[in-house]
């Protein structure tokens, strides 16, 4: 009888329907302070002092997105987030405004820390700082910068003097790195801040626990799984390569570019341009069909009559979006 009666209560359930919440995955936990901001882009939440420093200090330009959540570093003995180009630190035993700083990042990562000059060494007229402090000179385009987006909080003392770096003019602060981008477009800021905060997670990821790495879930997020969208591309790496290195002084080459995200993974779509740099002249060049599904995009062209044995450096800039990345190759031509 009891068998009986047990089948009966199971055909009821199916016919009767079982609750939808029997049906249905268990929902991830999800924020649910009303102080937070979720950034869809890469999947964490920005809360509490970190949201209104990140909002009040400049948000993606100066920062960039979160790359971790918030949590209780044991090394450090604080809580901290990591952005794309910081890494933000609580430190509530100081007094407003001082209980959100930047982490020196450039300083861990031990990157370069020129010779100071001295007081007398730094040059006179135009738009120059000299910092006594490390003795080194802030300039022309990157002063500017500097005082107009927070001074000391945001980027620390400079550790060099300007230097030129794989083509690009940079200069490295405490708390940053600062890089040139005169071909920015019209209305775009010059001055563009090296994902430092990616740098610094890559190279000491094993000292930050694992979890903190796993994207939360949005706050209107459905207990039914679904199907998750393509990733926005937060960065871009470009590559390139000719087909000859070494070539006549004539003839025809061509130009491989390759462009990725942040996950390394391809690009379609993304808009390439080159210039030639000859010792008669630059040609610029427009590439005819973006990257494709596998993100590369080629380009043939004549080469134009140089002196045997004459470098010829060729100077991409790829774009996708609001991004903008640049790199370069070379041939030599010969016979």
């Amino acid at each position: 009888m009891t068998k009986f009666y047990l089948w009966i209560t199971m055909v009821a359930l199916v016919i009767g329907g079982i609750p939808s919440t029997g049906l249905c995955f268990p929902a991830p936990p999800m924020q649910t302070n009303p102080d937070c901001a979720y950034i869809h882009e890469t999947g964490f939440y920005i809360c509490d002092e970190f949201r209104h420093y990140f909002e009040q200090r400049g948000g993606t330009e100066i920062f960039g997105y979160p790359i971790t959540r918030a949590f209780d570093d044991p090394t450090l003995g604080m809580k901290v987030q990591y952005f794309q180009r910081a890494r933000m630190e609580l430190h509530p035993e100081n007094p407003a405004p001082y209980t959100v700083l930047l982490g020196l990042l450039i300083d861990e990562l031990g990157y370069p820390n020129s010779p100071a000059i001295s007081p007398d060494q730094a040059p006179s007229g135009g738009p120059h700082f000299y910092f006594p402090e490390t003795g080194h000179v802030v300039s022309y385009a990157f002063w500017d910068y500097f005082r107009t987006k927070g001074g000391l909080d945001t980027f620390g003392y400079p550790r060099t003097e300007f230097l030129l770096e794989d083509g690009r003019i940079v200069q490295y602060f405490q708390r940053a790195r600062m890089e040139w981008h005169p071909e920015a477009p019209t209305g775009s800021p010059q001055i563009r801040l090296t994902n430092v905060g990616e740098m610094y997670v890559e190279r000491f990821r094993a000292t930050i626990p694992a979890e903190v790495f796993e994207p939360e879930s949005p706050p209107n997020a459905l207990s039914i799984p679904q199907t998750p969208s393509a990733p926005v591309v937060t960065n871009l790496h470009v590559s390139a390569s000719v087909k000859y290195v070494i070539t006549g002084r004539t003839g025809g080459q061509t130009v491989f570019v390759y462009a990725t995200d942040q996950q390394n993974q391809p690009i379609q779509g993304a808009q390439v341009k080159m210039v030639i740099h000859y010792p008669s002249g630059d040609q610029l060049y427009t590439f005819e069909d973006p990257t494709n599904d596998s993100g590369f995009a080629d380009l043939y062209f004549n080469i134009s009559p140089t002196p045997r044995g004459q470098k010829v450096v060729i100077g991409i800039t790829v774009t996708y979006n609001n991004l903008t990345a640049t790199t370069q190759t070379f041939f030599i031509p010969w016979w």
